[in-house]
């Protein structure tokens, strides 16, 4: 009798090579036509969460690839899974955030039928993905997840899709997985080094405005000294306000939306610009206006992973493609001495006066919520939200003192903070995940709540009730004033909704209350939801609804 050789099937074949790749965690929601890859997964020694809905199975994996550099992963099944799962690679895309999604794909000798929920991925995936691809054979997958990874981190990270037919999965396979590839160092020529510095040094009106993908804790700290050396003023853009510690004496706020009007105007005055990493896109310049297109009154130093973005809406004085990141260690290796002046203490103190609180009505206040939150949480909470005007409270007020502190999509997507929240409190049970999210957006992924307490990730959510789509009501009141259409909510008891899961939950009314039930749901020890019940009239930190 022959001895034969063993072969396995390809979702084990799969899965060993997401282990070889240092894959510790994926996100799912199982589906039939990827069932050999959850069979891999059994007993692979990487852990599986399954999410309730496709969209925040894919927003836990790019909070995921946030929070840790590498790939976020997730596994959904083909058709609806897949279009709900899109949100995710779109935030991931638009965040540039490195993440890798497996859709389950119908059998091959199905394909062009239009068989049961087919999808062509390639068309469906091109606009939202670095790279979209369908495995045809097994023993080709060890080299399709090692190029996925290399997409995935190298120049600006982004999403990769790959599609899975689901009898290439369940067939026999063999083959070896491939170590992790070697990602290009980012750094960027001496000569440009050299160059960036000598235009900052003789500029009188420098700012710095740092984003986008590519950073790193290292990274942070640097950008912190460079600028201390200089006597930059460094601002965030949209939703990167974690990147310099808002403590740090050159941090001069964030530039996107509802952005500081002192710290607007000094944009605009401004005679030199770095863009550090950011893309210069509408949130961060107030709808294209803070810089005229395509050439800008300020000397434009912009600096991009991507080669392509350098001039795409901009026309810079110097472009340089290269990672953020290393340019910031790079520059604080060779700054030189300069004083800031009063360019840059002026812009501090706006900041500053920025920060003092502006009243807005009701019982429970925001910005005295976010006062509390400064207070009682330590330097490494995390702090998550989906879109809404609730954020502005945060955004404005909340002082973020370390790097990855700040989950919250640029693309401006809905739900994304409670699977963000989920997703940070697994990567590192010991800092605090708290979760700021309004009405609207809390129930496009209510459910995950059910996720949360399953993997007991003991997040805290922060549940803002005005009873209304708060942004669009807003727009509706600057466009079409008392004529409110479409944006009213019948919320439920949030609070109890958390208690029926086995969590925490209690109903915040006043400023008084909000503190002790704060430290009620840390005790608690539980996934917990402060229903917050604001004032309809409070739309915005500046608008009220009369």
């Amino acid at each position: 009798m022959k001895d034969t050789v063993p072969t396995m099937h390809g979702g084990a074949l799969l899965v060993n090579c997401l282990a070889e790749q240092g894959v510790k965690r994926v996100f799912c929601i199982p589906g039939e036509s990827f069932l050999a890859a959850l069979d891999g997964l059994h007993d692979s020694g990487i852990e599986t969460v399954v999410a309730r809905q496709e969209g925040g199975a894919a927003m836990m994996a790019e909070a995921a690839g946030k929070m840790t550099g590498a790939p976020g992963v997730a596994f959904v099944t083909r058709g609806p899974g897949a279009t709900n799962a899109s949100a995710g690679v779109h935030v991931a895309f638009q965040d540039s955030t490195p993440m890798v999604l497996f859709v389950g794909q119908v059998a091959s000798d199905q394909r062009d039928r239009e068989a049961f929920q087919e999808v062509d991925y390639r068309q469906m995936f091109a606009p939202l993905a670095k790279w979209v691809a369908e495995i045809d054979r097994a023993d080709r997958i060890p080299e399709y997840v090692s190029h996925a990874f290399h997409v995935a981190q190298n120049g600006r990270p982004g999403p990769v899709v790959l599609a899975l037919p689901e009898d290439m999965l369940s067939g026999p396979a063999s083959g070896t997985p491939l170590a992790p590839a070697v990602l290009t160092s980012g750094k960027a020529a001496e000569d440009d080094i050299a160059a960036v510095l000598d235009r900052l040094e003789a500029a009188e009106r420098p700012l710095v405005i740092v984003g986008g993908g590519g950073w790193s804790a290292e990274a942070a700290v640097a950008i912190g000294n460079f600028a201390e050396t200089m006597g930059l003023p460094v601002g965030a853009s949209f939703r990167c306000q974690d990147y310099l510690d808002n403590r740090h004496p050159n941090y001069v706020g964030d530039v996107g939306i509802g952005i500081n009007p002192a710290l607007s105007q000094r944009v605009r005055d401004a005679d030199v610009i770095l863009s550090l990493g950011a893309r210069l896109g509408e949130m961060t310049t107030s709808g294209y206006t803070l810089l005229e297109v395509p050439q800008p009154k300020q000397a434009l130093l912009h600096v991009h992973a991507d080669p392509d973005e350098l001039g795409r809406v901009y026309r810079p004085e110097l472009a340089v493609a290269a990672r953020p990141g290393p340019f910031a260690i790079q520059l604080a290796a060779a700054a030189r001495a300069r004083n800031g002046g009063d360019w840059l203490t002026g812009a501090r103190a706006d900041y500053t006066d920025w920060q003092v609180p502006q009243e807005t009505p009701g019982t429970l206040k925001m910005e005295n919520v976010i006062t509390c939150l400064n207070e009682m949480l330590g330097d490494d909470a995390v702090l998550t939200n989906g879109a809404g005007n609730y954020s502005a409270w945060l955004h404005r007020y909340y002082r973020y003192r370390g790097w990855r502190t700040q989950l919250a999509p640029t693309s401006g997507t809905m739900g994304y903070g409670l699977p963000a929240a989920i997703a940070a409190k697994l990567e590192n049970s010991q800092a605090e995940s708290i979760c700021l999210a309004g009405d609207g957006c809390f129930q496009m992924v209510s459910q995950e709540f059910g996720t949360a307490c399953e993997q007991g990730a003991n997040v805290i959510v922060l549940l803002c009730d005005n009873g209304m789509y708060g942004t669009i009501r807003m727009h509706q009141q600057r466009h079409y004033p008392q004529r409110p259409s479409g944006t009213s909510m019948k919320n439920p008891d949030f609070a109890a909704l958390a208690r029926s899961y086995g969590g925490f939950g209690a109903t915040v009314t006043t400023d008084a209350e909000f503190a002790p039930a704060l430290k009620a749901a840390r005790a608690a020890n539980l996934p917990a939801i402060l229903h917050l019940k604001t004032d309809p009239r409070a739309l915005s930190p500046k608008m009220l609804l009369e």
